[in-house]
């Protein structure tokens, strides 16, 4: 197959999200939770306002977002959803937030002070375990006291998981003790929140947990967290083309500090991607591509512009498509056959492809 890419292209399908989607937010359904698709970091790489209009689409009632800013973007956009963004620094526009109705996170009295004389709608988070962002459960009752009497909506309580993805992992289970401790001094505080501490793992795995709200991510952009099996398809695919050919012999190498030498005369196809736009130089001598239908190796060192595939006696065609990974089901590798590799999660693998040369596509636009 030949293409008319230009360097580099993502096409994202925006069907399989709302299929992901669907599917997760019937799983929450079915326990009475609403689901929160959440958008950080660009949509993981897969394009924030794109995502977040086929999310809400497939059933999304919430749209989850890390800073500010980025909840902004899609309200300006014409996002009409609740919104909900938890970290941000001291100089977020947060009186645009406010007044553009987006939820903010506040994990200490510091934080509360900034938002609740703006009236903001907040969702106060507990450090469960995680111990990162979240209140400390030894000064979570004078936080919930004080927003209880300040001028700030509190909306929610909420969480998150450090080891959901690793389904009976101990942290599980005290994580939800602690969070149900939380929920009941902040009723006692005189609050009603909303609770919400299921991401991904945990809406495919611990129903119980689900509560009034759950927080799918990598789960709906198809990469699935737990090893169970979902029907989850994967949205994105990257492809490149070859843009030159040539034959070299026997003993001839390839690429800076000729790490790859030919033990036989063979066809070398030129493809310009390299990790300056998110083909991880780490996988040099470690990955494969489908190249015109057949899976081929990538050989020397990735550059940062371009790769080069031994292609053996075939001459594919300048042009021809090239698939450094997908769904795989065309045997092409997937964004977890490159995290595996590198010892690190398919997230990493997505999210990197926000780059300036990666042009993006997109499938199933309605």
């Amino acid at each position: 197959m030949t293409t008319s890419f230009t360097r580099a292209e993502v096409t994202i399908d925006l069907d399989a999200i709302r299929h992901n989607l669907a599917l997760l937010a019937a799983q929450a359904a079915s326990t009475g939770a609403a689901t929160m698709a959440i958008l950080k970091a660009d949509a993981y790489g897969h394009g924030a306002l794109p995502v977040a209009r086929a999310a809400v689409e497939a059933g999304a009632t919430w749209l989850g977002t890390c800073s500010a800013g980025e909840a902004l973007a899609l309200r300006r956009a014409g996002i009409t959803v609740p919104l909900f963004s938890w970290l941000d620094t001291a100089d977020a526009d947060f009186e645009s937030a406010v007044a553009e109705g987006i939820d903010l996170g506040v994990s200490s009295i510091a934080e509360l002070e900034r938002v609740a004389p703006l009236g903001a709608r907040v969702h106060l988070k507990i450090d469960t375990g995680l111990s990162r962002n979240g209140c400390a459960p030894a000064e979570w009752p004078d936080l919930v006291r004080a927003a209880a009497a300040s001028k700030a909506e509190v909306v929610a309580i909420w969480s998150h998981f450090a080891c959901a993805d690793d389904p009976g992992h101990p942290s599980i289970e005290a994580q939800a003790k602690r969070f149900q401790a939380a929920y009941d001094i902040a009723c006692e505080a005189g609050l009603n929140p909303l609770r919400h501490i299921a991401n991904s793992a945990a809406t495919l795995t611990r129903p119980d947990l689900h509560f009034d709200i759950v927080r799918p991510g990598i789960a709906m952009y198809g990469l699935n967290p737990v090893a169970q099996q979902e029907d989850l398809r994967p949205a994105m695919t990257f492809r490149s083309s070859v843009v030159s050919l040539k034959r070299i012999a026997a003993g001839e190498s390839v690429s800076y500090g000729h790490t790859w030498t030919a033990s036989r005369d063979t066809n070398i196809a030129l493809v310009p991607v390299g990790y300056a736009d998110g083909v991880p130089r780490l996988l040099s001598g470690r990955m494969d591509v489908l190249l015109d239908g057949k899976r081929r190796s990538v050989v020397g060192r990735v550059c940062m512009d371009q790769l080069v595939v031994d292609c053996g006696d075939d001459e594919p065609p300048v042009g021809s498509e090239v698939i450094l990974f997908g769904t795989g089901e065309n045997g092409e590798p997937t964004a977890r056959e490159w995290a595996d590799t590198l010892g690190t999660i398919d997230y990493e693998i997505v999210t990197s492809m926000y780059r300036p040369r990666v042009t993006r596509r997109y499938l199933g636009v309605r």
